[in-house]
């Protein structure tokens, strides 16, 4: 993305997205998400990784039909697994002790007691949130159809931010480094709840440093 000209950015809606995901939020004039594709598996659209005090964890929304050819925002949540219980169970067990987790937790414990119906609406809500959290304040958009291509004033980042089940592995990215909770080696772009939860007021400037290019 060009720094000397406004530009849109196109972008798949993750969940709880990794911080790359917000250095290109932060670095667009407009959001555009896309909702018109199909759900693909494996990807950051139902998972997201926090540090865990002895690992990198993976937090995975379970889907009804994931195999299924599917347009993402018509994609279910399958609740025949308490999820929601476990993902906030594993979230606070990882940053209950962090410095600004309790400034921020009931109003994501909220949402995860909501029960949404589809993927894209527990998504978006946590997106909307953290954007809340953050201060990033930019017109938003959806999709009314997909397209393979734009033109050259939008941005084209859909599938640019896909790690494969591997977080700490990315191509446009500068990763700035912050104190998280655990272990002597930072591990990057993790979901921007750590980010949140470590650093709070500071997490805006760290993302600016992090910045996507």
């Amino acid at each position: 993305m060009e720094n000397s000209e406004k530009q849109s950015l196109l972008i798949d809606l993750h969940y709880l997205p990794c911080i790359e995901y917000f250095s290109y939020l932060m670095k667009s004039d407009e959001i555009i998400f896309e909702n018109n594709e199909y759900f693909i598996k494996q990807t950051y659209r139902n998972r997201a990784y926090i540090l865990g005090a002895n690992k990198v964890e993976s937090l995975i929304i379970p889907v009804q039909d994931g195999n299924k050819k599917i347009l993402v925002k018509d994609i279910k949540i399958d609740f025949n697994e308490n999820w929601q219980k476990k993902h906030w169970r594993t979230i606070t067990s990882a940053y209950n002790k962090s410095p600004f987790f309790e400034y921020f937790s009931d109003d994501f414990k909220i949402i995860y007691e909501s029960k949404q119906t589809f993927l894209w609406d527990f998504n978006f809500d946590l997106l909307t949130l953290c954007l809340k959290i953050l201060r990033i304040n930019k017109p938003i958009r959806l999709t009314e159809r997909h397209e393979k291509t734009y033109e050259s004033c939008i941005f084209d980042a859909r599938n640019a931010i896909n790690s494969k089940n591997k977080p700490n592995q990315f191509q446009h990215f500068i990763s700035n480094p912050y104190t998280q909770n655990f272990g002597n080696e930072f591990v990057p772009n993790l979901s921007i709840i750590d980010l949140l939860f470590c650093q709070g007021n500071r997490s805006t400037e760290i993302l600016k440093k992090s910045l996507a290019f």
